[in-house]
């Protein structure tokens, strides 16, 4: 039986990489489709609205069709959800006028939240910051002032992870600041001005795991789209620099690709390698996870 209710905890815990499914470009949010998506091949499903719709109801009505067509091939009662949010972490007061997005997004009952365009480190803090509790103390002066989620929401998320409002309330926790919490914050650090503070910006407590946003970053440094290997010189450094200020933080590195490649990217250290069910077949015999592991 599983002992996590977010599954891409569960499998980070045994040192497994995951693979996700789900475009940055918006997704089929209705009733019908989260039952279709809740026997996904994937570990988590990525929800698509910085470019895609910000569609509450949408995303309610899909967080329902996945409980109901569950449970999971891996006995989960839903796949881990993570919505990229529209709100970029531009400055401080982007995120600050912008934190309802976050309450109402993890109070459909998802798993993670993905934060673009992740430049600045007092942007980053109050985004974790926004997706706390303010009772819970791990990281507060360390790192993070208290935080700032209101009561209301766990009304609506708990009955989507299976938990009582109050265990909710103790669990919806950004892993691994807490290590009990089954939340899982990232970040897109996808041009020259998030590549600049990038080292800051990975110390801040609660994040989980990070990207270099190749198409972005290509964007950035003038190119028309994202640059395949072998790249150029700047932006293989650039995401050289990414990854190892994630590194250096304990935070997972996503950097997706083709199953041709998917071993050495595992073996470098990816944990998030790619979004293709060819992807995820290979990096799964790769890292031979069994039927022990079930997906």
């Amino acid at each position: 039986m599983p002992n996590r209710i977010n599954r891409v905890i569960e499998l980070w815990e045994a040192e497994q990489p995951v693979y996700y499914v789900g475009g940055h470009t918006g997704n089929e949010l209705t009733y019908e489709a989260g039952k279709r998506m809740a026997k996904t091949w994937a570990d988590y499903i990525n929800i698509g609205m910085e470019h895609g719709a910000f569609d509450m109801a949408g995303l309610d009505r899909f967080m329902q069709g996945l409980v109901d067509g569950g449970p999971t091939n891996s006995g989960h009662r839903t796949p881990p959800v993570i919505v990229e949010a529209p709100v970029d972490g531009g400055s401080l007061e982007s995120i600050r006028y912008n934190a309802w997005q976050f309450r109402q997004i993890l109070a459909r009952g998802v798993h993670g939240i993905l934060l673009c365009q992740a430049e600045n480190p007092a942007a980053v803090k109050a985004f974790v910051e926004a997706c706390r509790y303010p009772f819970h103390p791990l990281g507060v002066g360390a790192g993070l002032d208290h935080g700032e989620r209101g009561n209301g929401g766990q009304a609506s998320a708990a009955p989507i992870w299976g938990v009582s409002n109050e265990e909710y309330l103790e669990i919806a926790e950004p892993w691994p600041l807490n290590p009990n919490g089954e939340m899982i914050l990232g970040l897109k650090i996808e041009n020259k001005r998030a590549l600049n503070t990038v080292e800051s910006t990975l110390k801040i407590p609660g994040i989980a795991f990070a990207e270099w946003g190749p198409g972005d970053m290509a964007l950035s440094h003038g190119y028309h789209a994202a640059q395949q290997p072998p790249r150029p010189p700047e932006l293989e450094a650039a995401r050289t620099r990414v990854r190892d200020a994630c590194f250096a933080n304990g935070i997972k590195f996503l950097d997706g690709g083709p199953p041709e490649t998917v071993a050495a990217r595992i073996d470098e250290g990816v944990m998030i390698p790619g979004s293709l069910e060819a992807t995820a077949e290979a990096g799964r015999a790769h890292t031979n996870r069994l039927e022990v592991m079930p997906i």
